[in-house]
């Protein structure tokens, strides 16, 4: 696949352009009747086997002369170079041009963080709602002695009263992030809103709980419930990581509880409507060989594929964080294993990370570093918006679809999906067929103005264009297929009156 996966071009077989126009000769008025009778035949005998000559060639300049391409992101010109390797995690697929692996729209999937309202000044008003098909509201949290679970910052969540929500309303009503993410819902019917359970802190909590079934059976009626109180359209599990077999195979029994329990609450509702299981999974091989991946399949909707965090403070080299190709970690090799494990491409949505990762004292990719830089909200993190950092160069990498920034004053690098990469990402998730993108997380974006947030080394905007909609642009067209509106059994009153 070329890097920069723009459209091939369509020519013949000998790379020559079809004629515009067929000139023809008009015969003189006046001609002999013998000689001009046959050279009219012989004319007309030319001119039939010219119109079939252009037939012919007008079938082979139809054909798209479409380049085999190896992981390196070389042509290969080849047939010894045509083939499917599994262990580099590349699958070499010729693909007609306008013809891609998967017929139909794409998700944008992004995860909003409901501390992202404080320092970083990020509220509902501010999601790019056009440019997104799903949000994942984050994070609920878990009791691990009975696997229930609620809301992390009900404050947040439901009571802050944003411009246009009265004091004065009577009855018990929901406010806060979820009141004004539901009125995006009914501005925008394409947009579907999942509620994320666990993320990296709360993971740990899932360890002993879902090995037990009454804790599973807990954690799934918990959840509807949510759902049904905040008006939400589906459900996304964001377990980080199961660490044995056990844990593994609860895993499944809780993703099949979680999908029957969706199920009977649209039936008992009476609802034409598929609420959404999801869950946030692993592309590093030591967390991903561990999960019963053919048996989860079967229970959800699509997988968030989390491909980046390949490298990071915690390494003794510093590389890309995200890259597709090449480097000790890659996506490639992630996506061909769930799908050698039956997941369908289709249902894979392409994580890209809002943030670049630094590394100091280093001379780029490969080479050794010591120190990270002091981030944006976390030591050694930057976000997108920030990025690149004043006085950094952007150095791009077509083989690995990577890109990182370089400042060799300070050395220090920052490996982030610059807008290069992420136009390269998108047209790579509408070659391989990919369900779409996913994106940690919004507030990290360009393109919006934080009113009152802090600025300073690493918070400062740099000029750009935001990284969901240049992803949504080279990916194609995005999934318009409505959300869910009623919710008659929510404890807000509000919210069963759907929020006049």
């Amino acid at each position: 696949m070329a890097s920069t996966y723009e459209a091939l071009p369509t020519t013949d077989i000998d790379g020559q352009e079809p004629d515009t126009a067929i000139a023809q000769e008009k015969p003189p008025a006046e001609r002999p009747g013998f000689f001009y009778r046959s050279r009219k035949r012989l004319v007309f005998f030319f001119l039939l086997c010219f119109v079939a000559f252009v037939f012919y060639k007008a079938g082979q300049w139809s054909v798209s002369v479409v380049t085999p391409i190896r992981e390196d992101g070389t042509a290969a010109d080849k047939p010894e170079d045509l083939e499917t390797n599994l262990d580099k995690g590349h699958n070499t697929t010729q693909v007609p041009e306008e013809q891609p692996q998967m017929a139909g729209k794409k998700y944008s999937v992004g995860y909003f963080v409901n501390w992202g309202i404080y320092g970083r000044k990020f509220p509902p008003s501010l999601i790019p709602a056009q440019d997104l098909t799903h949000i994942l509201y984050a994070f609920a949290d878990i009791n691990p002695e009975s696997g229930e679970v609620f809301l992390s910052d009900k404050w947040a969540d439901q009571d802050i009263h944003y411009p246009g929500d009265s004091w004065n309303d009577q009855g018990t009503n929901l406010y806060g992030n979820f009141k004004a993410i539901y009125n995006l819902k009914k501005k925008h019917r394409h947009l579907k809103v999942l509620l994320s359970i666990g993320g990296w802190t709360y993971s740990p909590k899932f360890h002993n709980m879902i090995v037990s079934k009454s804790h599973r059976e807990t954690f799934a009626s918990s959840a509807i419930k949510l759902l049904e109180d905040y008006g939400l359209d589906g459900l996304d599990v964001d377990y980080e990581y199961p660490q044995n077999d056990a844990q593994a195979e609860g895993y499944v029994e809780l993703l099949k509880t979680m999908r029957h329990g969706l199920d009977k609450h649209a039936q008992e509702k009476g609802a034409n409507y598929r609420f959404l299981l999801t869950i946030a999974a692993p592309c590093g091989p030591s967390n991903y060989e561990k999960l019963h991946i053919g048996k989860m399949d079967q229970y959800l909707d699509f997988w968030n594929m989390m491909a980046y965090d390949y490298s990071g403070s915690w390494d003794q080299i510093s590389n890309h964080q995200a890259n597709v190709y090449g480097g000790p970690i890659r996506t490639s090799t992630a996506l061909a294993y769930y799908e050698s494990h039956g997941v369908p491409r289709s249902k894979m949505v392409l994580g890209i990370p809002l943030y670049g990762r630094s590394f100091l004292n280093t001379n780029g990719p490969g080479h050794s570093f010591s120190g990270v830089g002091p981030g944006s909200w976390e030591q050694g993190v930057y976000d997108y918006r920030a990025l690149p950092l004043p006085h950094s160069q952007v150095h791009l990498d077509h083989a690995a679809l990577a890109s990182w920034a370089f400042d060799p004053a300070k050395k220090e690098m920052v490996s982030f999906d610059s807008e290069d990469a992420g136009a390269w990402k998108g047209g790579y998730i509408k070659h391989e067929g990919l369900g779409g993108s996913m994106f940690w997380e919004l507030s990290g974006d360009k393109g919006s103005n934080r009113e009152g947030m802090e600025g300073g080394q690493g918070k400062d905007p740099q000029p750009g264009r935001s990284l969901v909609k240049v992803v949504k642009e080279a990916m194609g067209e995005l999934d318009d297929s409505p959300n869910w509106l009623h919710y008659e059994r929510s404890k807000f009153d509000n919210m069963k009156a759907g929020m006049p």
